[in-house]
Parts: structure tokens; sequence; C-alpha cells
């Protein structure tokens, strides 16, 4: 398993998919996994510190797991299987399967490192290194192009669990 930085949420044209993009900490790997607009809002929120009037259901979930004091140890991507990225919740003793998605978005909340297998890395990881110069130069556009005010619309995204593979 190798730990990962969630960059954040990034918009795919022409669709305007979300995609939840996660950085090897110790390499140079990306993984795009595309998600549902409502978990795109939700970590992004997170990521910027937005505390809504209401808790979201990611920060129920953070809630109850403090509240009963049953800690988040990590999060971690176990597989992809036919374009469908397969994630688990990590507990003392306790793995509970979970959408990549709103599993991120809970480890955000209660500060748990989010890890991902060396085969998904493998199979989809992106590495900037081995592109050329042009398509570095695209991606990082790619990753450029969101704002806070990209949550506003309403697209139709393709919602987890699937959505299309990189």
């Amino acid at each position: 398993m190798r730990e990962v930085n969630v960059v954040g949420i990034r918009f795919e044209e022409p669709e305007y998919a979300p995609v939840l993009i996660l950085h090897e900490k110790d390499g140079g790997r990306y993984v795009p996994i595309w998600i549902g607009a409502s978990e795109a809002a939700a970590i992004s929120l997170q990521q910027q510190g937005v505390q809504p009037g209401r808790p979201l259901t990611h920060d129920l979930v953070a809630t109850l797991l403090e509240t009963f004091a049953h800690p988040l140890e990590q999060v971690e991507i176990v597989g992809v299987s036919e374009g469908t990225f397969i994630a688990e919740l990590v507990f003392e003793g306790t793995r509970v399967s979970a959408r990549p998605s709103d599993a991120v978005a809970v480890a955000l909340r209660t500060s748990s490192p989010v890890l991902v297998s060396r085969e998904v890395l493998d199979e989809v990881g992106i590495s900037l290194v081995e592109q050329g110069e042009e398509e570095v130069e695209a991606f990082r556009e790619f990753l450029d192009q969101v704002s806070p005010d990209d949550f506003l619309g309403g697209g139709d995204a393709p919602q987890e669990p699937g959505g299309p593979t990189p």
C-alpha cells in the first residue's frame, strides 16, 4: 500500500464530470477516479474548510465514529474491477467496503490517511515523468480548472460505483 495525498476535485471536459485526483506521496503517480457531483462537493467543501449550516452525511459518519470511540485507522483503495474502484474503511480488526469518494470524504473529516494498493497504482496510475511535455502541460491545465463555483451547476455526472475509468 502507498499513501496518497488528496489533490482535490477537477472537472473533465466536455461532460464536466467530477474527478477525484490522488497523488502518490513517495512517487510521482496520480490516480484519477470519476465520482458523483454530491461526493465531489463534500470533498471540496471539506478541503476548503467550509462548514455547512447542517452536517452532511460524511460529517455525520465522522461524528458517529468519534461519538462511539471507533476511530478510522485509514482508507484503502484496494482494487479496480471493470472500471469500478473498490475502497475499504479500516478500523481496528474490521474492514468496511465503501465507494472511494465516500471513503475519502470521511478520511478528510477524520484526518485519516488514504492509501492505494500498488496494483491499483500500476494499473491506473498516471506518471507525468513518463509523459511528453504536451501531455504534462495538458494534465496540469486539467488540474487547474476547478473553482468553488463549479459546484453550483447541476450536471449529470456519472455516479459511483463505476463511472468511466481513465
